[in-house]
């Protein structure tokens, strides 16, 4: 296997400046045209390659339609009590947040929610974003920033979700260093920790998005302590299905409020709201309050948002049953998939993956689903590798034994072929 790709520091930066170079000047003088003309083209080679893209408006939910694409894991999208606390606090506090926390965004709501997803995780502190996608820009490029010494490493995970892959890729542009590894080897990462000249962290998603396998979160961590490193998790798919009452991959993996370990969450997933947090030492969410710009110069979480992710965490708390049972709805998917002839991923949470032949097929397939009455998931290329489509199911805590049976047959029915 090929060694972990190390790419070096990026070149200084200059000084923002608005001087038009000789470039610039020269630029000036070609022909006037559609700076956008090109769009067509690549909007062609997108169809040809059955990866064009658009959005569908959804219709109410009228108890008709199975839905198994969103990521509602517990059942608490429309929990009365999760409704009523969104509503609730859009009226104490307003629509949104009205600006920056660090100007006027800031709630005794978006405290108390921090405080008790704190408690949740084992964690001393929590600081919630705007989204999970904020939340991991910030937890990275914030913690590896230069600091004046050598430059710090990030190693990561090549399957890690986008997030986090824009976040290195940010990091980088910031003078970091950069190393991926093969997925899910935590062998691979010790090799590249083993290049670093000054701080490291080592990035991974803990439920991968698309397969629904767990990495191996415990040997992760020996080899970040084995080499000083901090260890930064994305656990969006593990909260609330993860671990002793959906505590997490953290608690799972013995990893609970460890002082070099920072995890990412978002609060629109199994806690059906908005929104993204950071937990962990003290000092991590200090630091992300007074440099990660995606906290600075970001408005905050509308309290509605807010509001119902509290409400979802304590449903969850008062229920911790929910999360073993969706980890038996995705078994039981997954089990009775294979049983009708069909490949289906082992789920380690919530997220069962069925290979599709094609992007093409995988789009018909997921449409003949939609038109049976059972709505799934459909990755293709880029959110997958090339020869990887497929349908990608969730499950819920809520589904039944008759839903089961139902999208076991509407699925099996309409397979490619």
């Amino acid at each position: 296997m090929p060694s972990p790709a190390v790419t070096g520091t990026a070149p200084p930066r200059r000084p923002w400046t608005l001087r038009a170079s000789a470039r610039t000047r020269s630029a000036r003088a070609l022909p006037a045209g559609d700076p956008f003309a090109w769009l067509d083209g690549a909007a062609r080679a997108r169809a040809e390659a059955g990866l064009t893209r658009r959005t569908v408006p959804r219709e109410a939910d009228d108890g008709l339609l199975l839905d198994l694409a969103g990521n509602d894991y517990l059942g608490l999208l429309r929990h009365p009590d999760v409704v009523a606390a969104a509503a609730g606090a859009a009226r104490v506090w307003g629509a949104g947040a009205g600006g920056s926390r660090l100007v006027t965004g800031d709630t005794g709501l978006h405290h108390e929610l921090e405080r008790e997803l704190a408690d949740f995780y084992g964690a001393e502190a929590a600081l919630v974003f705007s989204s999970g996608y904020a939340a991991n820009l910030a937890m990275v490029t914030a913690l590896a920033a230069p600091d004046g010494g050598a430059p710090p490493l990030v190693v990561c995970d090549r399957h890690n979700h986008a997030s986090l892959i824009d976040a290195t890729r940010l990091a980088r542009a910031s003078g970091a260093r950069v190393a991926l590894f093969d997925h899910a080897e935590p062998g691979r990462a010790a090799e590249a920790l083993a290049t670093a000249e000054g701080r490291s962290l080592v990035l991974s998603d803990t439920v991968f998005s698309v397969d629904g396998d767990l990495t191996d979160t415990a040997a992760l961590s020996r080899v970040a302590r084995a080499h000083g490193a901090a260890l930064l998790l994305d656990d969006a798919h593990g909260l609330g299905v993860v671990g002793p009452g959906g505590r997490g991959t953290a608690t799972a993996a013995g990893l609970r409020g460890a002082d070099d370990v920072a995890v990412s969450v978002t609060l629109s997933k199994a806690l059906g709201s908005q929104g993204g947090a950071v937990l962990g030492p003290r000092g991590v969410i200090r630091h992300l309050v007074e440099t990660a710009r995606t906290f600075v110069f970001d408005t905050g979480l509308a309290p509605a948002a807010v509001g119902a992710a509290l409400a979802a965490l304590r449903v969850l708390r008062a229920e911790p049953g929910r999360a073993g049972a969706v980890r038996e709805r995705a078994r039981r998917l997954a089990e009775g998939l294979r049983e009708r002839g069909l490949s289906a991923s082992a789920p380690d949470a919530a997220v069962v993956s069925v290979p599709a032949p094609s992007p093409e097929a995988a789009l018909r397939w997921r449409e003949a689903c939609l038109a049976s009455g059972v709505r799934v998931g459909c990755f293709r290329p880029p959110s997958v590798p090339d020869g990887r489509s497929r349908l990608r199911l969730t499950a819920r805590a809520t589904l039944d034994g008759g839903d089961i049976d139902r999208v076991l047959e509407v699925i099996a029915t309409n397979r490619p072929g």
